[in-house]
């Protein structure tokens, strides 16, 4: 039996794209844009000398590199998903990496694998903007995961500073440099613009547009509203850290309850993936008999298309919003 190694080398090259895409992030912007340490961005500028306005100037113009609205379908999938992700490279560069990366996994492809130029080059196209899109909707999802996080303890230490008597840009000040990132620069840059006079709730309200949390823009309405009619604002914003926490805990309970019909969905929809690798792996002859009948192309077009349905159906089943 004749084993195959063009599944390991597809995969190879597809990690290989990974880590040249979070390596040109690192090796162009520092480690410092990563927005994950315990001292978080701008604190971390203050402390090397920087005025308080250049800092909140250098943030905003880093904020401001998705700010614009696209009717293109993936280019303007990728400019969302790269501003929640507070992604540095603007969505131009994102698409001219993903063809760099494509030219760069056809050159590995053309020296590791035998396969014949088209579907070289569609694996390379794949590999090239499947991984940028992977990327950036990592960073994504796990940079809105720890602002939802952080949510409930920035908000109940604004609440503490608000019954000391310090005033609401003040108590957003403190939570700010208490917090860690992601979320404690986005407070401190939130705390700059209102000491330069922005409105606080318009500020809170852009800021949970651009990262879609349902939570914060909550917090924006209960700001906006106490600066308009008045009242406590101390015990309106412990109302909303209550009402976020139980959000957040019946998040997890329902995570956890369709935690089975999740794996059952990924393992139905990888299933005939892992299969048919390690087919090609086991056997690479396989398919030889059918690959040149006239049904076999369309069919193999089927078969994708109900995969793809069934991966979309499966998430919808499960995706139960809280």
């Amino acid at each position: 039996m004749e084993l195959s190694l063009s599944p390991l080398i597809y995969l190879a090259i597809f990690g290989a794209v990974i880590l040249l895409i979070n390596g040109i992030y690192l090796i162009t912007f520092g480690k410092s844009i990563e927005h994950d340490s315990k001292l978080n961005r701008r604190l971390e500028l203050m402390q090397k000398g920087q005025a308080k306005k250049d800092v909140m100037e250098q943030l905003r113009k880093e904020r401001s590199v998705h700010s614009g609205s696209f009717s293109i379908p993936l280019y303007g999938l990728l400019q969302e998903r790269a501003r929640k992700g507070n992604i540095a490279f603007s969505a131009q560069t994102l698409l001219l990496l993903m063809v760099g990366l494509s030219a760069f996994s056809f050159v590995l492809l053309s020296f590791a694998t035998e396969t014949a130029p088209g579907i070289r080059t569609g694996i390379a196209a794949a590999f090239g903007f499947g991984g940028v899109f992977f990327w950036v909707s990592s960073k994504a999802k796990k940079r809105v995961s720890a602002i939802e996080e952080q949510l409930p303890e920035a908000i109940d230490l604004m609440v503490r500073s608000l019954r000391v008597g310090h005033p609401f840009g003040a108590s957003l000040s403190i939570a700010a440099d208490e917090v860690a990132d992601p979320l404690g620069t986005e407070l401190g840059l939130i705390a700059d613009e209102i000491a330069y006079g922005r409105d606080a709730g318009e500020a809170i309200g852009e800021f949970g547009e651009r990262v879609d949390l349902q939570d914060i823009r909550f917090l924006a309405v209960a700001v906006s509203i106490q600066q308009k009619s008045g009242g406590n604002l101390a015990e309106i914003l412990d109302g909303l850290s209550k009402v976020v926490r139980s959000r957040f805990k019946l998040f997890r309970r329902v995570r956890a309850i369709t935690a089975e019909a999740k794996w059952s969905g990924m393992f139905l929809s990888g299933f005939p993936i892992v299969a048919m690798l390690m087919i090609q792996a086991i056997k690479p002859d396989y398919y030889d008999n059918v690959k040149e009948t006239p049904l076999y192309l369309p069919l193999a077009i089927v078969v994708c298309i109900f995969l793809v349905i069934n991966v979309l159906y499966m998430r919808k089943m499960t995706d139960i919003k809280v």
